[in-house]
């Protein structure tokens, strides 16, 4: 009532603002210090940030970095925003925390906010993913106690399995999100039955390596650094990594709810371009990833050493059974930008997974959604004006671990043609 009598005349402080936000944005670029920030400001208007602290939520893994090193770098500062990331115990927890607002956005499992939005993963709610985080870098993990009896990858596995008969437990993370996706597709790619044939349980990433090590369970697929820790602490063999499963394959993801996105647009555009600039940094130089792997290993974030990080940051991979490998497939934050489009064929890949291991019952309107959850728009606006390029396609194709090809054109088929599902 009172605020249309107080309120003075806004037009004058948008031009203002408008004028030393431009002049400020050419200056800075002229230093070579924000690239493409003269052209962040919108035609309706300044550009600044609705809301200035955005409390991102994340979990103890390597993919969480370049939000971190957005915050810990200041490029959140270059775009008005600060970032305040906040640790968090397990996926559920960050799905309860978006939904009710304690968080703004999250580094966030792209299966969880599809799952979230269709209501298979609890509560229902509109969600949006503002860009991909990462790609690859993730991998599955089988106990020490299975590979002394020659289960090292999915075909001695199912052999295994096969000749000594038990209920065998392996460990997603979340039941929508990827590692539970990629699991139960590496398993039933090579024989083995998920849904039958196996116990699949959710355990928080941070708490694999102590639950394999009390014999909980004989595998499990996460993020690092927890592969490599389950190594370095004699426990776990690495059997076979994500990118092997998929190259290039969609991780992590910026996620935040729909009703965010609409009364926030400039903050969520303002948070992209930092935690891009963040990707790109790390991704620039052997050196950047080290001071990234010191950082993040730090208790206030993933709490383990900096060698559980660095090495597979790096591309140095080994099995934990001898084997020494290079990967150029390794975890990468912005590879020119290649990681970071929110392609729809990424989301509706996950939406084909749910419908085939019985998350849910009739096929949803796999394109529709996508569209609904991917912020193409947004994401175009913030790549932009950091002169990013973008993919002209939302769709990408990509050929699958057992020869089978995704390209999103006919989800339904796709779903419907794996041997084994629910």
């Amino acid at each position: 009532m009172t605020s249309t009598i107080s309120t003075p005349p806004p037009a004058p402080v948008p031009d203002l603002r408008r004028r030393s936000l431009i002049r400020a944005a050419a200056a800075a670029s002229a230093a070579g210090l924000v690239p493409g920030l003269h052209t962040a400001v919108y035609a309706q208007g300044s550009d600044k940030p609705e809301k200035e602290e955005v409390r991102i939520g994340f979990i103890p893994l390597t993919d969480c970095a370049s939000v971190v090193m957005a915050s810990v770098l200041g490029f959140d500062k270059k775009y008005g925003v600060k970032i305040i990331p906040t640790k968090e115990a397990s996926w559920a927890g960050v799905r309860d925390k978006l939904v009710n607002g304690e968080l703004d956005m999250a580094h966030v499992l792209y299966g969880l906010i599809y799952g979230v939005h269709l209501g298979t993963a609890g509560p229902k709610k509109d969600m949006a993913v503002l860009m991909s985080l990462n790609n690859n870098g993730q991998a599955i993990t089988l106990s020490k106690a299975l590979a002394d009896k020659g289960a090292v990858d999915g075909p001695s596995l199912a052999r295994l399995m096969a000749k000594e008969k038990r209920e065998y437990t392996f460990a997603g993370t979340f039941p929508t999100g990827t590692h539970t996706m990629w699991i139960h597709y590496w398993l039933a790619a090579s024989g083995i039955n998920p849904l039958s044939g196996a116990k699949l349980i959710t355990v928080p990433p941070p708490q694999m390596v102590a639950n394999m090590r009390v014999g909980n369970m004989d595998g499990f697929c996460v993020g690092e650094p927890w592969n490599q820790r389950a190594i370095i602490d004699g426990i776990g063999v690495t059997a076979i990594t994500t990118q092997d499963i998929w190259k290039d394959h969609p991780e992590k993801t910026l996620g935040t709810t729909a009703d965010f996105v609409k009364k926030h647009p400039n903050t969520c555009r303002a948070v992209m371009m930092a935690v891009l600039e963040a990707g790109r940094w790390i991704d620039a130089s052997l050196a950047n990833k080290m001071k990234m792997a010191d950082t993040v290993a730090e208790k206030s974030y993933i709490n383990t050493s900096a060698d559980a990080i660095n090495q597979r940051i790096l591309g140095r991979y080994q099995n934990g059974l001898g084997k020494t490998w290079d990967d150029p497939n390794h975890m990468k934050f912005f590879n020119d930008g290649a990681v970071n489009f929110p392609y729809l064929s990424d989301g509706m890949w996950f939406l084909t997974q749910h419908k085939r291991w019985g998350l849910m019952k009739e096929h949803p309107d796999y394109l529709a959604v996508a569209k609904q959850v991917n912020q193409i728009e947004l994401y175009k606006q913030a790549a932009g004006a950091l002169k990013i390029s973008v993919p002209k396609d939302p769709m990408r194709s990509s050929k699958l671990m057992d020869g089978v090809i995704w390209d999103g054109k006919d989800p339904k088929k796709y779903a419907d043609s794996f041997a084994i599902k629910a």
